[in-house]
């Protein structure tokens, strides 16, 4: 499987591009901010890859991350969901704000992405809810800065799922305090508030 490209951009359009790589071009879609933050026709490049196989076609994926390629992974893997979908999904929403409104069960937000309806929008909450902390950027809290990733370092080392942490930790209005929103997310948990 090609996993990463390294080359000099030669062309760049509107939804690809085409980098060379030892006088080999290959065709790439790539969601919109992707495209963007290439560097200009003529200059090297990294790109990380994925490669669909279809019985009558080859097509190659580009992602500027490795978080950006492993959430495009997963969203294909979602029943209903195609590489084009997904590339729109990315298109629409950086990796950070749909793993937030993944967590946060936002699908309205998700609906808003052209190609996804109400319904494919529920099946994309519900089938990557528990998977979507596992990415590299971790689980995003509504509590900010390293109190927050301090709180839900403990309860993922405490076995609970990055679903169960982001409802665990909402609602908190407390001090500034990991320890305070800890013993906040543990009553959540236990069902005693």
């Amino acid at each position: 499987m090609i996993a990463q490209l390294t080359g000099r951009v030669a062309v760049k359009s509107a939804n690809s591009c085409i980098i060379d790589v030892g006088g080999v071009g290959f065709r790439l879609a790539m969601a919109t901010g992707a495209l963007a933050h290439l560097p200009a026709v003529g200059d090297d490049v990294t790109v990380y890859t994925h490669l669909q196989v279809r019985e009558d076609e080859l097509s190659l994926y580009g992602f500027e991350s490795l978080e950006e390629q492993e959430l495009f992974e997963k969203l294909i893997a979602v029943n209903g969901v195609g590489p084009k979908v997904a590339l729109s999904v990315l298109s629409a929403l950086s990796p950070a704000a749909l793993r937030d409104a993944v967590l946060r069960e936002d699908d309205a937000l998700i609906a808003t992405v052209p190609g996804i309806g109400k319904k494919t929008a529920q099946r994309l909450i519900i089938d990557l809810k528990d998977r979507i902390g596992e990415l590299g950027g971790g689980v995003v809290l509504a509590v900010g800065g390293s109190v927050g990733a301090e709180a839900s370092d403990a309860l993922a080392s405490m076995g609970f799922s990055a679903g169960e942490i982001a409802v665990a930790l909402k609602g908190y209005d407390g001090p500034d305090d990991a320890r305070a929103l800890l013993r906040h997310a543990l009553k959540r948990l236990g069902g005693s508030a």
